[in-house]
């Protein structure tokens, strides 16, 4: 589903594009002047751990899931004379993250996993926490920083329907986790069969779609977004959520944005063909539109401090730049977007698209009869 439509290749039933990213993402520095943003908001911290503390592990093992399958995570383990001082860290990581630091909030829980991805750009760490009075757990994660990264969860933040929880310590980047079903295993396990829900999916995929190109977030196949399934009162209601940020606004192509261009969205977009018109999808995407220009408004001023920064930061290439500029120049018949020297200004320029094309209502108070 394209900024207007679905994509002419899906809508004549045509095949998705599938490897739409060839080359490992390099990882970019925070700025200075991103670094006071974060400050102002209080994502810098100056305790917990840090991700080269994690990586002092001495034994691996692979891990599966509850099927047998291999997940491309392996749980590391520590020396007996390290383990209880990384664990103690993390516990306090943990309480920064949910409880602003106070530590009687973690005094029952214990650290009972640490998992390290061996696929990820990243290596990322994933850490699997316990309360033992309940055996409740929840997880949060550890990885290198990338400004890309960072900035893909703060837009998040701003513009989509969620909150992102993390914070910065030095080089490390500290991150909750996302609650939902993996994209792929809800295809696989949790797909409805109803008329009614599949077009709920449909209309959610639609929304999903316009929200990941109007802030250029990329490389939204199965693997990197989840499915929040939340019971209203009339049957489901579903949520599609980044799980992955590494490619916000850094490649030059623009079908990299789209999530409709994904092979592994197929089964999603199928639905959408099936189930809604064009006019639907131009609905939703106004609709969604008119969400991202609302909560830009009420942002109290949080969007534009980001997109400041974001402006004068260099988060790709300027080959990709030039590369992708002349594409969106294109694709919204908008020669501005020819004059965009960095990432942050294409952001800056689509939001400021749908801001000028979603204006409140403002009514013409000396015509109105007072009472």
């Amino acid at each position: 589903m394209g900024t207007e439509r679905l994509p002419n290749e899906v809508q004549s039933g045509g095949r998705p594009v599938r490897n739409l990213i060839s080359k490992k993402k390099p990882t970019y520095p925070l700025s200075d002047y991103f670094k006071t943003y974060l400050v102002r908001y209080g994502r810098l911290k100056d305790r917990g751990v840090r991700y080269q503390d994690l990586m002092r592990y001495d034994k691996e093992i692979p891990l599966y899931d509850e099927l047998g399958n291999d997940t491309f995570w392996s749980t590391v383990f520590y020396p007996p004379a390290e383990q209880r001082e990384i664990h103690d860290n993390l516990r306090e990581t943990y309480a920064i993250l949910k409880a602003d630091g106070d530590l009687d909030a973690v005094k029952h829980l214990y650290i009972d996993r640490v998992d390290l991805c061996l696929y990820g750009n990243t290596l990322p760490l994933r850490v699997r926490i316990v309360n033992s009075l309940n055996d409740n757990f929840d997880y949060f994660y550890v990885k290198k920083i990338d400004a890309n990264r960072i900035y893909g969860l703060e837009l998040e933040h701003i513009l989509s329907p969620s909150r992102i929880n993390y914070y910065i310590l030095a080089d490390t980047l500290i991150e909750e986790h996302i609650i939902g079903i993996p994209a792929d295993t809800f295809i696989r396990d949790s797909m409805p069969t109803n008329t009614f829900d599949q077009v709920r999916l449909a209309k959610e995929f639609a929304k999903f779609n316009e929200r990941c190109f109007v802030r250029l977030l990329g490389d939204m196949h199965t693997g990197n977004f989840v499915i929040d399934i939340r019971r209203d009162f009339e049957k489901w209601h579903y949520q599609m959520r980044p799980i992955d940020f590494d490619q916000q606004s850094h490649h030059w192509r623009k079908q990299v944005y789209l999530p409709a261009f994904y092979t592994q969205n197929g089964p999603f977009i199928k639905i959408g063909i099936e189930h809604l018109d064009p006019d639907n999808v131009i609905q939703y995407q106004k609709e969604e539109r008119a969400m991202i220009a609302n909560r830009v408004r009420v942002s109290h001023g949080r969007y534009n401090a980001l997109v400041e920064v974001m402006r004068e930061d260099l988060i790709s290439s300027d080959t990709y730049v030039e590369r992708l500029r002349s594409q969106l120049a294109k694709h919204y018949d908008d020669d501005r977007f020819n004059y965009c020297e960095t990432m942050g200004d294409m952001v800056h320029l689509s939001i400021h698209r749908i801001l000028d094309h979603s204006k409140p209502a403002t009514p013409n108070w000396t015509s109105v009869d007072v009472v």
